[in-house]
């Protein structure tokens, strides 16, 4: 008799807009993928990426046995060899090199998993090293910095109360299409259109008429790189003019004189020339901005992955606090999530450090221990005490991800070891010595530790597996708790192999841990069975989650700087300002156009491609060009043109866009899946080809080392 179908609630794991689902499974066979109408957050909200959630489980390409190299080809071997044999070869180079020639890198795929959130801290202490890589490296490590700055925690990031505010101005963002970056967001094209309703106002700021500007109330170009002085012109013009509002966050703040002080040459009249935007324009934005009734400034990716990301990201929180919408209805507010990482950090003794050393070879800023992923190339090819000739990849492809991803798969070639944790054969764990491959998300169960601490709500749900794995199949906390065991025997003495030989086998599930994260969270019973509170169990009788309501005033409750005080003028922040200010300078005329990326709502960076869904369709990874732009140069529409830059060149097809600001051009990030050894059977017919193999990995943002990938000079000329 055939199983009768059932119904499992998830939250799609593809973007940070953590959409609810139902999925009807029957057998081990999903019938049908649809947005969950009772979900308090997303209410419904469906994209095509949930579609994918599918198309991955059913992927012929995905990999669920251990693969170990033999010269070109591969071998499946048993989980106990592999887990054993990269123990061994880790251990091994640190016996021999040291702790530190071994790199970890993890990608972004580890933010949307509770098991590899959980599953990292036991497996980075058993490998001891200091070379840790990571994504937020290449897109978010500025506004991480700009809350350690103000407000003594990189994770207490001000979160858009959009769904109360009655402006909002917006840079270098698209959350129309991302759902939200670091805002967690679904559904913003509806937002925009209830903040209008009611009156509010929408400005975005970008050099691309993007689908989030096309429904705003205003649209303002932008030349790639100009977002700080257009910044420092609105704080400057909000001191300058006294428009600040008073309010119980900005009595908390000292360093105003010190802040009017160093943002004195950004006047708008003397930054207009460089910024390209009418003076009268800025001072008109500042005084309405300051005048509404609630206002939230939001700037993400374009803002971030800039030569001034970290100022850019800080003069955004300080516009927020001075105008008096800091921890405000309306304004940039801070989440109260059920499962509160912040507070697990804090309580731990840690809440971040600004710089934490420089790189071996460069001198790069470290942040937080983060080093620079743009430097891994360098660190693995430069001989020397202390070089990487070991790596371990966690849910990453930083071949097409980082900066000048070209040289870094050379780089690799030339380890003495690579394992990966992942279930492809793609660009990157394609020169891996052996690849683990945990179970995919329909198979596992999973919460969205990190993004609820970054939503515009406050909700809470679990997601329980909807599928069964392969037999024997580990998850990704089964898999680096069971790796940092047996790394931990190898490099420990006698009684902890002895006791690290008793926990074998004993590695607590997702679902323990998770219990026990929410009761010592804020809405939990603090471990005292006397007390109602959340737990796990709760999360199961409420499949389309919990709602606990919108966000609240929290500075009392997060603020960790030392003295309880926010400094609005700190010398990192200063020193940025001066040398901002000395680049102002009337933009010469330059041959070169500026390079900026774009996101496409049926993907997610390189995640999946290897999909029909994600690949359907029209030509997605096109040139952008201003059909002006391309008139000059001779160019038709759909001509395949060469984009170089100084570290290289590729090719691919011309769209013309009267959306594009001239002198910019847009490729999407993401694509380029192709050359030896891939088995992407889907992604390899429509290869596209890599943005970032044009991005210069010798330019870092210079307070966190962050990669620049906004701006980045590129020549255009016919193909041959």
């Amino acid at each position: 008799m055939r199983e009768a179908a059932r119904i499992v609630h998830k939250t799609c794991n593809l973007c940070e807009a953590m959409c609810g689902l139902r999925i009807e499974v029957q057998g081990c066979e999903i019938k049908r993928i649809e947005g969950d109408p009772d979900d308090p957050y997303s209410r419904g909200a469906l994209c095509p990426k949930a579609i994918a959630l599918g198309e991955i489980q059913n992927d012929p390409d995905r990999l669920k046995k251990p693969l170990r190299r033999r010269g070109a080809d591969w071998e499946e071997i048993s989980w106990e060899a592999a887990l054993e044999e990269t123990a061994e070869r880790i251990a091994g180079i640190q016996r021999k090199h040291g702790d530190d020639a071994v790199a970890l890198y993890v990608g972004n795929p580890a933010a949307h998993s509770f098991g590899i959130l959980f599953g990292l801290t036991p497996f980075t202490r058993a490998l001891g090293t200091r070379s840790r890589y990571s994504a937020s490296s290449l897109d978010q490590n500025p506004k991480h910095a700009s809350s350690l700055l103000l407000f003594g925690h990189w994770l207490h990031l001000p979160i858009p109360d959009v769904e109360r505010t009655s402006f909002m101005l917006m840079l270098g963002a698209n959350p129309v299409v991302s759902g939200g970056s670091l805002m967690s967001a679904p559904r913003f094209s509806g937002t925009i259109r209830r903040l209008q309703e009611r009156g509010g106002r929408l400005v975005v700021v970008d050099p691309r008429r993007s689908e989030t500007a096309k429904l705003a109330d205003e649209h303002w170009f932008i030349r790639p790189g100009a977002d700080g002085w257009l910044l420092a012109a609105l704080v400057h013009t909000v001191l300058d003019e006294k428009l600040g509002r008073e309010s119980p966050a900005g009595a908390r703040t000292d360093g105003r004189e010190a802040l009017a002080e160093t943002l004195a040459p950004f006047a708008p009249e003397a930054v207009e020339a460089t910024l390209g935007i009418d003076a009268g324009r800025v001072r008109a934005l500042a005084r309405a901005f300051a005048a509404a009734p609630s206002a939230v400034c939001y700037g993400r990716i374009g803002t971030c992955v800039h030569p001034f990301g970290t100022l850019n990201s800080w003069l955004v929180d300080v516009l927020n606090l001075l105008t008096g919408n800091l921890d405000r209805v309306g304004g940039a507010m801070f989440p109260h999530p059920a499962l509160d990482l912040a507070g697990m950090i804090s309580a731990q003794g840690g809440t971040g450090e600004l710089n934490t050393g420089r790189t071996r070879v460069r001198g790069a800023p470290i942040f937080n221990g983060d080093m620079p992923t743009a430097c891994l190339a360098e660190e693995i090819e430069a001989p020397g005490q202390g070089q990487v000739r070991g790596l371990i990849t966690v849910a990453g492809n930083p071949v097409l991800s980082a900066p000048n991803g070209a040289r870094l798969g050379r780089a690799m070639q030339g380890l003495s070891f690579y394992a990966a944790v992942d279930f492809y054969l793609n660009e990157t764990t394609r020169h891996a010595d052996l690849i683990l491959p945990p179970s995919w998300s329909l198979e596992h169960d999973n919460y969205e530790a990190l993004f609820h601490g970054f939503a515009i709500r406050n909700t809470a749900k679990f997601s329980p597996a909807a599928l069964s794995p392969e037999p024997g199949q580990l998850d990704d906390f089964e898999l680096l708790a069971e790796l940092g065991l047996r790394l931990g025997a190898r490099k420990g003495g006698a009684l902890r192999k002895f006791a690290l030989g008793l926990l074998r086998g004993r590695v607590p599930s997702v679902r323990t841990l998770l219990d026990l994260a929410l009761r010592a969270g804020p809405h939990g019973d603090g471990f005292r069975p006397w007390r109602s509170g959340l737990r796990l169990r709760d999360l199961e009788a409420s499949p389309s989650g919990i709602d606990f309501g919108p966000l609240g005033p929290g500075l009392d409750r997060i603020l960790c700087t030392p003295d309880g005080r926010i400094d609005l003028a700190p010398t990192a922040m200063r020193d940025e300002l001066t040398r901002l200010a000395n680049e102002l300078a009337a933009p010469s005329e330059q041959e070169s156009f500026r390079l900026i990326g774009r996101r496409d709502v049926r993907t997610c960076n390189t995640w999946i491609h290897n999909t029909r869904v994600g690949t359907k369709g029209r030509e997605r990874c096109t040139l952008l060009m201003h059909p002006d732009d391309a008139s000059k140069l001779g160019l038709a529409d759909e001509q395949t043109v060469r984009i170089s830059s100084r570290v290289g060149k590729i090719e691919a097809p011309l769209e013309l866009s009267s959306d594009l600001m001239p002198g910019v051009v847009s490729l999407p990030h993401g694509w380029g899946h192709h050359g030896p050894g891939l088995r992407m059977a889907v992604a390899e017919a429509h290869p596209g080809v890599s943005c970032n193999d044009l991005v210069d990995d010798a330019v870092l943002e210079p307070v966190v080392g962050n990669a620049v990938f906004n701006g980045v000079p590129v020549r255009i000329e016919a193909a041959d």
